[in-house]
């Protein structure tokens, strides 16, 4: 579990990391601050692994306030402004993310983040995604496959299918590359749920995706390895 804080002078970006962070299954956001004062003084009591760092604030600007982060602190800059990622990347920022933030992003640097601090992928069990103006929880141990169509995906568990808008790019940032594979350009699978795989498809659970050639090679030594085929 990643222990962070969000520091920014304007309270509704706050807003916007606190309901994202509630999404990530391995990130504790413990605490807010619209000032940079009173967010050292909780640093001081209190060891982080990760702050997400507004760069314009009033009292100190946020490249200035992380010199002032203990060692080790991993430091998320947030922004609206892309000219101040050389000087944030110069600090050794860990990413930097431009406003307005959306959870893709958001969920692809906390990721970085874990692997950075614990040098191993994180263990997601669900996403949340958006269903119109719903949130679903998706549980990626029972998730079979991913459909792409257009600008939307279709989430296909065992019992149910969740359509959101989303591209299959931004799907893939947030899953764990260990269980999910790419087959085709509209088809993104568990691993875990193969049965069997046929010249032009490979069925996950009962369900029968197709697979394109130029991914078919690959699938078949990912799956030798699972499988333990000799």
């Amino acid at each position: 579990m990643l222990k962070a804080i969000a520091i920014d002078d304007e309270p509704m970006a706050l807003e916007v990391i606190k309901a994202h962070a509630k999404k990530v299954t391995f990130l504790d956001l413990q605490g807010t601050f619209v000032s940079a004062l009173e967010a050292l003084d909780f640093l001081k009591a209190n060891p982080i692994d990760l702050v997400f760092l507004d760069i314009n604030m009033p009292d100190v600007t946020g490249l200035d306030f992380s010199q002032l982060l203990p060692q080790n602190t991993a430091v998320i800059f947030t922004t609206a402004y892309s000219q101040y990622a050389v000087d944030a990347f110069n600090l050794n920022a860990l990413d930097y993310l431009l406003k307005p933030i959306d959870f893709s992003r958001f969920m692809k640097s906390c990721q970085k983040a874990y692997e950075t601090i614990n040098h191993e992928t994180p263990k997601i069990p669900y996403l949340f995604i958006k269903d119109g103006y719903d949130l679903v929880r998706i549980s990626l141990e029972g998730l079979l496959f991913i459909e792409s169509e257009g600008n939307y995906l279709t989430f296909k568990e065992s019992e149910k299918k969740t359509l959101t808008r989303m591209t299959l790019t931004d799907a893939i940032e947030m899953l764990p590359k260990s269980d999910f594979f790419r087959v085709h350009k509209s088809f993104v699978i568990n691993l875990n749920h193969v049965k069997k795989i046929e010249r032009h498809q490979v069925w996950v659970g009962n369900e029968a995706v197709p697979i394109a050639a130029n991914y078919r090679d690959d699938l078949m030594e990912i799956v030798k390895k699972i499988w333990m085929v000799k």
